[in-house]
């Protein structure tokens, strides 16, 4: 095996493999990336079983066929201190060893046979239907801050994707909640899809963004019973699905909030944030203190001190609740217009918060006690 290949095509490649694969794990073959140069393609595949990554490089020259594996963030940290736009050359000089030139360096790197390397080719059935990166895109950030770390409820550990309909309209729809807040939102499909309802995890959420982030153009999405199939471009993302049942999310979204609270999205975003800089662990309470037309933000902490500001709001009523800063920075990072809306209740309901330039994104705050 032997073949040369550019800098920035590798260093890209390998670093989207660093999201895959496990720091720590009880597998070296795991630790490793499966490198296959055939048909003047060089083929990357990184995978921890779950969740399985392949990346194609077309723009490089192949000498000998052939394949290995070898450690993934070695070659990578090789590869991203090499300067860029310069021709690296590839060799497998035996069974276990694999060497790296470039200009004036030689790497020689351990090797382990690429027959060890757990590859499953899935036949993925017709299931399948295109959606602009964007969308997509658009979907997992608006949900997954509000993804559970909590193991015990798995079925809150990614973001409940399926389809819905309203008025003959036929949506996307993603919904990701840990209990104390919850995201929802939906892009617009051409047509009805086949598409069953799945829960795709968090890792692979973030995975998919990172893929997405600098691609403009179609993904084509198909799944099986327990896995999804994403292919972007040059690269294909396969994931196992969490296997649960994720709750009846409609029903939680409040219903009887009258209250409207409106307020310049930048202010409120950046007086949050400096009302809880006094706090060190963040899960103290920032309070809302309403009356007409006046938010006062205060945030108490026995240890650190206290903080206050003042805004200039709509609001019409009086009322006083507490929020968890970290939520409210975390939905408001996400909005896209001039201003954000809040919808209360009472002190002790939930707090439904819209974003007035995009109707199809809402979020739900549980309020914090005291």
């Amino acid at each position: 095996m032997k073949f040369s290949a550019n800098q920035k095509d590798l260093q890209e490649s390998l670093g989207y493999c660093q999201g895959v694969i496990e720091k720590r794990s009880t597998l070296p073959i795991l630790s490793n990336v499966l490198i296959e140069a055939t048909n003047s393609k060089l083929k990357i595949t990184a995978t921890d079983l779950d969740l399985i990554f392949v990346n194609q490089i077309s723009n490089i020259k192949i000498f000998e066929e052939g394949k290995t594996t070898t450690s993934s963030s070695i070659m990578y940290d090789i590869v991203r201190k090499i300067p860029s736009g310069t021709k690296i050359n590839f060799v497998k000089k035996t069974e276990n060893k694999f060497q790296i030139d470039s200009e004036k360096s030689v790497f020689n790197l351990n090797a382990i046979n690429a027959s060890e390397f757990p590859v499953t080719d899935e036949n993925f059935n017709n299931n399948e239907f295109k959606i602009s990166s964007k969308q997509i895109l658009k979907l997992l950030n608006k949900c997954k801050f509000s993804v559970s770390n909590d193991e015990t409820r798995h079925y809150l550990t990614g973001i409940f994707i399926h389809q819905t309909e309203a008025d003959g309209k036929f949506f996307l729809t993603a919904a990701a909640t840990d209990s104390h807040r919850m995201s929802i939102s939906k892009v617009r499909l051409n047509e009805k899809i086949n598409f069953d309802p799945i829960i795709l995890p968090k890792k692979t959420v973030f995975q998919l963004c990172t893929l997405l982030e600098n691609y403009d153009g179609d993904v084509k999405i198909s799944n099986l019973k327990s896995k999804i199939k994403f292919e972007i471009k040059n690269s294909i993302l396969i994931s196992k699905l969490i296997d649960g049942k994720f709750p009846n999310y409609i029903q939680v979204v409040p219903r009887e909030n009258q209250k409207k609270l409106e307020i310049n999205l930048k202010s409120f975003l950046n007086s949050v944030d400096r009302v809880a800089s006094v706090s060190l662990d963040k899960k103290d309470g920032v309070k809302f203190g309403l009356s007409k037309d006046v938010l006062n933000l205060s945030v108490n902490n026995t240890n650190s001190g206290d903080g206050k500001e003042s805004l200039s709001v709509k609001f019409d009523a009086d009322l006083d609740i507490s929020f968890n800063s970290r939520y409210l920075i975390d939905i408001a990072s996400q909005l896209e217009g001039e201003n954000i809306e809040i919808f209360l209740k009472d002190s002790g309901s939930p707090a439904l918060i819209k974003d007035p330039s995009d109707f199809d994104s809402i979020y739900v705050v549980m309020p914090m006690k005291g």
